[in-house]
């Protein structure tokens, strides 16, 4: 059901939208930082701040909860066997089966932060704290490690040829091979705490923490850098001509593949210090959905027009997720997993969306 409504404070004055109901929401703990993630069978799995992992099918029923003795903020990677992967803040990543039991974990210096990739041969790429960059075969066991010059909590990309790319607190961006080599590196002037997206051709886009969106070609030299004034870990997505949408601060921007500043909205008038933290994602119909610290999903049109909008009742610091099937999971911090019906899948790019699918690998799409 959908109400047609108007709003009359700050950032929204005088916009017209239509309001969401969803379909069910179920309780997936509580202090939730994390975003969900699909596996090929429909079940979502979220981790949440209190160290558990849930499994919910798409009845919205709890089916199994995994629980270990730390704080994880880490989201979850599914991989093609149904293996979920996560890391936590008592040093460790995890691999729980799609049954709810523990595979494996592996230890490392520090916490870890950094969700996971997952390479097409299954290899599992993450950061730690403790300053390097880990590859893990399925079974758990070390391949590699690479050191850099500070904690390591950016969510690794991998690009079509199989080159990792992830950023640093040592104020750089990396490209690896998948024999765990340098490629190159990028320097910026402050942390990259943000996952890289990557483009049709190979392009990276991220942020940093010194205000700034960069774009490199694939070899890392530089093609253009925006301000945007943005401190947080947000990454851009990607629509079908190119263009980059991103949360900033409490700002949500379209840029141009050029780098040119299309548009930007302030999505709320709260305090300057609720800085937004989760990415959006852009639909086939050309919606950019995106959540925010003051407690809702929001809609918007390619001209940055409002479209619909859901209240969490509460914070959200995690990245929407949308189904093959349209349904979009969407996350507070203390509200539950919610499932809204909206009937329209993702946008067919290279990085539609956080960690550019819904399984949440961070490998980048096919698009012809």
């Amino acid at each position: 059901m959908l109400f047609l409504i108007a709003c009359t404070q700050g950032a929204l004055a005088q916009a017209k939208y239509y309001q969401v109901t969803n379909l069910w929401r179920a309780y997936v703990g509580y202090g939730n930082q994390s975003s969900p993630a699909l596996d090929r069978n429909g079940v979502i799995y979220v981790t949440a701040w209190e160290g558990r992992l849930y499994a919910v099918n798409a009845k919205g029923e709890s089916l199994w909860n995994y629980q270990i003795n730390s704080d994880v903020v880490s989201s979850p990677a599914v991989g093609e066997d149904g293996t979920v992967y996560f890391g936590a803040r008592d040093h460790r990543l995890y691999a729980i089966g799609s049954d709810g039991q523990k595979k494996w974990s592996f230890r490392t210096g520090r916490w870890v932060d950094a969700s996971p990739a997952l390479g097409a041969e299954g290899t599992i790429y993450f950061g730690s704290w403790d300053g390097n960059f880990y590859a893990l075969t399925r079974d758990g066991t070390e391949k590699w490690r690479f050191q850099t010059g500070g904690p390591v909590v950016s969510s690794a990309a991998i690009g079509a040829t199989g080159d990792i790319f992830f950023g640093s607190h040592d104020r750089k961006l990396y490209a690896l091979n998948a024999a765990g080599q340098k490629l190159w590196e990028f320097p910026t002037h402050g942390a990259i705490i943000s996952s890289p997206t990557l483009g049709r051709n190979g392009e990276v886009y991220f942020t940093s923490v010194d205000g700034k969106l960069y774009a490199l070609n694939a070899a890392g030299a530089k093609q253009w850098e925006l301000p945007t004034g943005s401190i947080t870990a947000s990454s851009p997505v990607l629509d079908e001509s190119g263009n980059l949408y991103l949360c900033a601060n409490t700002n949500f921007l379209a840029i141009s593949p050029a780098g040119k500043m299309i548009w930007q909205r302030r999505t709320w008038d709260h305090p300057e210090d609720w800085l937004a933290d989760s990415s959006g994602m852009v639909l086939a119909n050309g919606q950019i959905i995106f959540s925010t610290r003051d407690a809702r999903v929001i809609a918007l049109r390619p001209d940055s027009d409002w479209e619909w909008l859901f209240w969490l009742d509460g914070s959200s610091l995690s990245s929407p997720l949308v189904g093959p099937d349209g349904i979009i999971y969407a996350m507070g911090l203390h509200t539950g997993l919610n499932a809204l019906p909206r009937d329209v899948p993702l946008a067919a790019t290279p990085w539609p969306m956080f960690r550019a699918n819904p399984q949440r690998t961070g490998r980048v799409l096919p698009v012809n």
